[in-house]
Parts: C-alpha cells; sequence; structure tokens
C-alpha cells in the first residue's frame, strides 16, 4: 500500500482518551491469549497430518507453532482495519502509532516480539513502567512508536 492512500491519524491527547487502558489491556491479553489457545487446536490438527504427509519433517514446526499463531493472529487483527484483536475490541482498546500512520502487519508482529523479548528479559515486572510514563504506554510501545487508547476516543 502506498502512502497516498493510507489515512493519517494522530492519537488523542486528550487525557480521557487513556483513563483505565491498562487495566483494559490486562483482560485484553487474558482474552487474546485464550482465543490463540483454542486456534493452537487446530493448528496442531493441521501439522500432525503435515507431518504425516512430510515423513515426520512438519513436526518439526511443533515448537514454533504457538508462536506463529499468535504472530499470524495479532498480524492480522492488530494490523488490520479495526488496530486491534478481538480482546482489544472487547475491552474498547487500540493501537495507534504516534506518527499518525496506521498499523500495519508487520507493526503489529514486531510490536508482539519486542513485547516478548522484553517480559522473557527483564520480567513482567517491566509492565510496570506503564504506571511511570505519559499515556500509560509500555516499554515495547515506547520503542517502536505506539500507544494504547481507548477505541471511543480515537
Amino acid at each position: 500500500m502506498s502512502m497516498h492512500n493510507e489515512q493519517v491519524r494522530f492519537p488523542s491527547d486528550d487525557w480521557r482518551a487513556y483513563r483505565g487502558v491498562l487495566s483494559r489491556r490486562v483482560f485484553a491479553f487474558i482474552i487474546d491469549y485464550v482465543i490463540i489457545a483454542l486456534l493452537w487446536i487446530p493448528a496442531a490438527v493441521v501439522v500432525f497430518f503435515l507431518g504425516i504427509l512430510t515423513l515426520g519433517l512438519g513436526f518439526l514446526l511443533y515448537p514454533v507453532l504457538f508462536a506463529l499463531v499468535a504472530m499470524l493472529y495479532f498480524g492480522l487483527t492488530v494490523g488490520g482495519r479495526d488496530q486491534a484483536s478481538p480482546g482489544m475490541r472487547i475491552m474498547g482498546v487500540a493501537i495507534a502509532r504516534t506518527d499518525g500512520r496506521p498499523m500495519d502487519f508487520l507493526t503489529a508482529i514486531v510490536h508482539l516480539v519486542i513485547f516478548w523479548i522484553g517480559n522473557a528479559l527483564l520480567t513482567p515486572l517491566i509492565l510496570l513502567i506503564g504506571l511511570f510514563t505519559d499515556r500509560g504506554r509500555l516499554l515495547h510501545d515506547l520503542l517502536i512508536g505506539t500507544v494504547t487508547v481507548r477505541s471511543d476516543a480515537y
């Protein structure tokens, strides 16, 4: 997609657009990972049959299958039109880029991977950074220039 077709929408500067976003993100995370776990089941069945068809070679996908399902899930949903995963939509939040451009598939996946790396290296206590930053931004939001905002204010 070219830059001429992308709609530029800057996130709101109004503090009410960020009220309660951190707690909503936590619940959206739980909802999304339950959905991903449910999507993993049919993917595991497909990989099983792929493993049989490839004489065992397809079974090598099992160690990375959950990550692949999660990346596709977030890439297609957060990088999609609504800029939010189903869990985020249920909780009424969306992700916006601070430069005003819409989230795309690759940016959504990078956002997810940096979140995983940050939690793996720095423990989940790194999420406390959201209590001390403007607009409740987390480390991975700061690194790639995103912010989570209430959907009704975006």
